[in-house]
């Protein structure tokens, strides 16, 4: 059976192109229809659905290609964990231009330094986004989702309602929302005026 390169790429936002990586893997050989993606998965979390069907897959003999170790893996355990599976099922690892060795010392010893330079890097970016918000909170910046609607607003809005002139697709137009958001709005107002049952 002829060996085949099985590509695999990841970006973490759904914004970020995966086509650098695509064109890098094709460059070094994988067919285009074999490249395998995760687009707006985080490295860090083992379990995704572009990885399971790359490792799926490859066969005993085939090369499991990235450009980068930390689009394999964001962590030293996962990266340990991916080789040793890879390994067990006689896949080899290509990382750029280099073929990873397992039975290799310096190999072994380049691929722990690379995963936790990949570590080192996730761990920066999770402390600079708790950074970030933690500014932004103190700020005032960081208050949640914005209402729809001013009280005023929803208070005029149920008035249309329930004044009966107005459809609730028209009312959602005039105001520019949703006609789900219109209903919520009524209901809501339904529950504060509802009389209180005596005892």
């Amino acid at each position: 059976m002829t060996a085949t390169l099985v590509g695999y790429a990841r970006c973490s936002t759904a914004e970020q192109d995966l086509t650098a990586q695509r064109q890098a893997l094709e460059s070094m050989g994988v067919d285009p229809r074999r490249v395998y993606v995760d687009q707006g998965v985080t490295g860090t979390h083992r379990d995704r659905p572009g990885l399971r069907e790359a490792l799926a897959a490859t066969r005993a003999g085939d090369t499991l290609v990235v450009t980068k170790l930390d689009r394999l893996a964001r962590s030293i355990r996962d990266a340990r964990d991916i080789v040793d599976e890879l390994t067990t099922h006689g896949v080899r690892l290509q990382i750029g231009g280099t073929v990873h060795d397992p039975n290799d010392p310096v190999g072994r010893l380049l691929l722990n330094v690379l995963a936790m330079v990949a570590e080192f890097e996730a761990d920066l970016i999770r402390a600079r986004t708790r950074e970030g918000m933690a500014i932004a909170k103190a700020k005032g910046k960081l208050r949640g989702r914005r209402p729809k609607l001013t009280p005023a607003q929803e208070r005029h809005l149920v008035d249309l309602h329930r004044a009966g002139s107005h459809t609730s697709a028209e009312i959602a137009e005039l105001f520019g929302i949703s006609r789900a958001t219109v209903y919520r709005a009524v209901e809501r107002h339904g529950r504060l005026t509802q009389p209180t049952s005596g005892r």
